[in-house]
């Protein structure tokens, strides 16, 4: 059975819960729901299964904190002996606006710690990420308050439309590949 590793990023504890910074754990919560799954606390992170087509999705939630975040990714993806082409890794995105989304196969950090850690670790820039809108409605020097600040409501009511598109995402680079994907979702 083929085996992929979906990692969402964000922060352990309720008062990250509703975070911009914890759309990672979100998505990969409305991914659960869906399919009436639930998460068990494992090592480094919370983790469960979904079954889909004759192939199984790990989905991840590092407990490690955002910023260590590739300590994490790397324990599950050796425990787990999961290819760096059958990963990927959902994180927020301040450069770009809200619900937007982008898939790419490889590129910088742009200055997310998560991502930046999980790069360190991985020792490349070269794996699978998901990247999801959060704007940059802040002031200068407010970048860390808006990111772990929650979300507004006009946010708060487009985002399970975004969820179900999020799903869709996952299980298309899972089921159809991640250039098909990419073609597929990118700004939509």
């Amino acid at each position: 059975m083929k085996k992929f590793l979906i990692i969402g990023l964000g922060n352990i504890g309720a008062e990250y819960a509703n975070t911009r910074h914890n759309i990672g754990f979100k998505i990969l919560d409305a991914i659960a729901k869906a399919e009436k799954l639930t998460f068990e606390t494992q090592k480094l992170g919370d983790i469960t299964t979904l079954k889909v087509k004759g192939r199984s999705i790990i989905l991840l939630k590092p407990s490690t904190y955002m910023n260590l975040s590739g300590k994490a990714i790397k324990y599950w993806m050796e425990k787990e002996k999961i290819p760096i082409e059958n990963m990927m890794v959902i994180a927020d995105d301040i450069n770009l606006p809200f619900g937007t989304i982008r898939v790419k196969t490889k590129g910088s950090d742009g200055g997310h710690n998560g991502l930046k850690d999980t790069q360190n670790f991985l020792e490349t820039t070269n794996y699978n990420r998901f990247r999801f809108g959060v704007g940059a409605d802040f002031g200068q020097g407010r970048q860390v308050d808006y990111v772990l600040g929650e979300w507004n409501e006009e946010e708060q009511k487009e985002l399970p439309e975004r969820f179900t598109k999020a799903t869709e995402l996952v299980k298309s680079f899972v089921l159809s590949g991640i250039n098909r994907t990419m073609n597929q979702f990118n700004n939509s």
